[in-house]
């Protein structure tokens, strides 16, 4: 787990440099990965689970000036979540309304696709956080659950089905890359701002 953990944290540095130069992150990967020795994994959000989150503190806990790497690879990704939410705020700033005026979509829940497991999810923690920007309407697509955690506030925010949430949305974030969140048709998505963690949506 702590290898995992390593290697996403790579993976997920990169997306932040790719960023700060505008370079698309996940054909820079795709790319990369063409060499035999080279498996480059596919950043995102953040790390969830109960695993790959926690596991890399024991060793770092038992060995703390040893395990330099490992602790540095847990804080990248602890931390990837506060960029999300910055790309969020950047998204508020491109549209010429306050953001109580605004509409946001947060695709995925849970810690991983296709399962309805929240232990530990970076997207929820995200999805929280927006719940508290000031956003007019805040709607959650996770097609695992029925019911949305007790953190959120039902006035403002909604679970609803993906279509809802496409029409309805003026920001779409695109969070965990669920089965059915690859099946969006890109047209839907034209004069929205759309911020995808997983590069699901790379042909926007």
């Amino acid at each position: 787990n702590s290898f995992r953990d390593v290697n996403i944290a790579f993976a997920n540095e990169l997306s932040l440099i790719c960023d700060k130069l505008n370079l698309n992150v996940w054909e820079l990967i795709k790319f990369a990965n063409h060499h035999p020795r080279v498996n480059i994994l596919q950043p995102g959000p953040g790390v969830g689970g109960h695993c790959i989150a926690v596991d890399p503190w024991f060793i770092v806990d038992s060995a703390p000036d040893e395990a330099k790497l490992i602790k540095l690879a847990r804080l990248v990704n602890d931390e990837k979540p506060y960029f999300v939410i910055k790309k969020v705020n950047q998204a508020v700033s491109n549209i010429s309304k306050d953001v109580s005026e605004l509409s946001i979509a947060c695709l995925g829940l849970s810690f991983k696709p296709d399962i309805d497991d929240l232990r530990e999810s970076p997207a929820l923690e995200i999805a929280k956080q927006v719940s508290k920007m000031g956003f007019k309407k805040q709607y959650i697509v996770e097609p695992n659950i029925n019911d949305l955690p007790d953190e959120f506030n039902s006035q403002f925010t909604e679970l609803v089905e993906l279509e809802k949430a496409l029409v309805s949305s003026d920001i779409l974030l695109l969070l965990v890359d669920h089965l059915p969140f690859k099946e969006i048709n890109l047209s839907l998505l034209s004069g929205k701002q759309v911020i995808d963690t997983r590069g699901t949506l790379v042909g926007i």
